[in-house]
């Protein structure tokens, strides 16, 4: 590790495209991040939109991120469903938990974003 400041631990950018919400996380989410992913999502989900979050740029997800994810998934507007597109690092937690059953997981952005337009996978 290089002495230059404090490593980022998590950013979080948001933006909208074609009517759904994406929010683009980076870094890692554990108990000391978790909070701040929370309340980005919830003021996201706000709008009603439908979210994406893309973690692709995740290294660790601990159990406070599952945990966030669990609860923005839990209040998602009926219909828009949490669709998460995943890394490495986050697709393994997600599926030794089982959310795997829950969350629709994608492989990149584009995938992600093409889930929404047509009929709900199941």
């Amino acid at each position: 590790m290089s002495g230059e400041g404090t490593p980022r631990l998590l950013d979080v950018a948001v933006r909208t495209e074609s009517g759904t919400a994406i929010v683009t996380v980076q870094g890692e989410v554990d108990m000391a991040s978790a909070p701040q992913l929370q309340t980005a999502l919830e003021e996201v989900q706000r709008g009603g939109d439908a979210l994406i979050v893309d973690m692709s740029e995740v290294g660790f997800l601990g159990s406070a991120g599952l945990s966030v994810l669990l609860v923005i998934s839990e209040a998602a507007a009926p219909g828009t469903g949490l669709r998460v597109v995943v890394s490495d690092a986050v697709r393994r937690p997600i599926e030794l938990t089982g959310l795997d059953k829950l969350l629709s997981m994608h492989e990149s952005l584009e995938a992600a974003l093409a889930a929404g337009t047509g009929s709900v996978a199941p």
